[in-house]
């Protein structure tokens, strides 16, 4: 199976999936995405290219008359590679309906599209108005749902539109969340094409790195009350929370401290937030760690995940090295891996009350902390892993085309 990756940007754990497709699956990958960062890629997202074991084109990126980015040169790379099928997400896949040259060229190849999605920030078909002015449209900085306007909301409604248009031209769907069933199914879609793959990171690597990581001197000082969160730090990941959770329960626990992996806009506003809060040096930035092993030794010293925004695949790596979580429901990434009451434990939205009891439930329980760390990592062993994602996608492929795999395993 000869497959195309068209994505905005490469994160650094997708070199990772993507290598993994091709040296264990035998699926023959290439990757086209902007010769420069693209707008499109969120703030402080990592990428890494460089352990890379597929074909590379990077193009230039343009807009387009709708105002939305494309590649230039796109049709002469997929000319040169003529995959199977072409996996697409946002924006790009955009294309597919906004031009009919483009679109009437791209059917003719025979190649197979593939859509990619969360799906999030999409409605229900036919609740458009409802979603939007519910606040439910959501971006890093919080913009999209503080700023509503009828021309917002016509525009939420065109591309609502647009999407039905691309979503029926896709051959196949591969999405992160079980909701997608009802939600795209909404447009018309119907449940054979549509593939759920969670979402994962190299769970190999990180299991491996845990087991290194288990068994060496700890990084920090051993605390049983530090809480850690990773991932970007813009707004919408609510870092803030925690913060303020920290200062509300510094009373009771005297030794609670929170770590925090990562970079982004936001690092100065939240150290300042930490210094108006009083907690300063309860908090500790130690800025982005993307390698396992290193990622791994902070995780593997704190008690605690919490992620008290938006979602990644943070509650991932924490899993693996057997953590509870704390968490809120986001993007619906998260269902699949935390159980209330089996590995973490679910908080109001938004709400630092909640997110300070929740906290403190498991702080004054140190056996629940490591009851719940060892349910997580059985989660990832069993259920959500890297080769369950994989066999999904291989799946997909196989749908989309109409025939069966046969893996060409080179290295």
């Amino acid at each position: 199976m000869k497959v195309c990756f068209l994505m905005a940007g490469l994160p650094h754990y997708f070199t990772l999936v993507l290598n993994k497709l091709v040296t264990e699956y035998g699926v023959e990958v290439a990757l086209i995405k902007p010769g420069q960062r693209s707008a499109s890629l969120g703030s402080g997202v990592h990428e890494d290219t460089s352990s890379r074991q597929f074909r590379l084109y990077e193009l230039e990126e343009y807009k387009t008359w709708y105002k939305k980015p494309f590649l230039r040169g796109i049709q002469e790379v997929l000319e040169k590679e003529k995959p199977d099928v072409l996996i697409v997400n946002w924006p790009y896949i955009l294309h597919f309906a906004m031009s009919t040259e483009f679109w009437g060229w791209f059917k003719a190849t025979g190649i197979k599209l593939i859509n990619r999605d969360i799906p999030f920030n999409i409605p229900t078909w036919g609740k458009v108005k409802e979603y939007y002015y519910g606040g439910h449209n959501l971006n890093e900085d919080f913009s999209l749902s503080t700023n509503m306007s009828l021309k917002g909301y016509l525009w939420f409604l065109g591309v609502t539109a647009v999407r039905r248009v691309y979503l029926r031209r896709a051959a196949a769907h591969i999405y992160y969340t079980d909701e997608a069933r009802q939600i795209i199914g909404s447009y018309g879609i119907p449940q054979e094409k549509i593939f759920i793959t969670s979402n994962s990171p190299d769970t190999d690597e990180l299991l491996k790195a845990y087991e290194q990581v288990r068994y060496e001197d700890l990084i920090l000082p051993p605390n049983p009350y530090r809480l850690v969160h990773v991932g970007r730090l813009v707004k919408w990941k609510r870092v803030d929370l925690i913060i303020d959770t920290v200062q509300r329960l510094q009373a009771k626990y005297p030794g609670i401290e929170l770590v925090v992996v990562g970079y982004g806009p936001e690092e100065e506003k939240l150290k300042q937030h930490a210094e108006k809060r009083g907690v300063a040096d309860r908090v500790k930035f130690v800025g982005g760690v993307y390698d396992a092993v290193s990622l791994g030794r902070y995780l593997h010293a704190s008690a605690i995940y919490v992620l008290a925004g938006m979602g990644g695949l943070s509650i991932n790596d924490a899993m693996c090295f057997a953590k509870p979580v704390v968490c809120s429901v986001a993007d619906g990434t998260e269902k699949r891996l935390v159980r209330e009451g089996q590995n973490g434990y679910y908080f109001q939205n938004g709400d630092a009350d909640s997110l300070t009891q929740t906290i403190d439930s498991l702080l004054a329980d140190p056996k629940k902390v490591k009851a719940f760390g060892e349910r997580s990592l059985q989660i990832i062993r069993d259920e959500v892993n890297i080769h369950k994602v994989l066999q999904e996608y291989v799946r997909a492929f196989e749908y989309a085309t109409g025939r069966k795999h046969q893996p060409n395993v080179t290295t």
